[in-house]
């Protein structure tokens, strides 16, 4: 049974990027196992509080994601 496990920060996505996210992974592993194994996929998408990720040994939380986000 594939299992994937997308860590992101709370509030990241909303509930319809979610499901896309979730659509869209089970998409691309299916292309590798097969059919058959559709309804055994699962995908995990954990929401991690804010300031609990440490990059660099710095803290990076939702607000860091953000401001690279509107760098591009």
């Amino acid at each position: 049974m594939p299992l994937c496990t997308i860590k992101m920060f709370e509030g990241e996505l909303t509930e319809a990027q979610a499901a896309d996210l979730i659509h869209r992974v089970t998409e691309a592993i299916i292309r590798f196992v097969g059919e058959k194994l559709r309804g055994n996929t699962w995908v995990v998408i954990e929401e991690i509080a804010r300031g609990s990720w440490g990059i660099g040994g710095k803290a990076f939380g939702l607000k860091d994601v953000r401001r690279i986000q509107s760098q591009n």
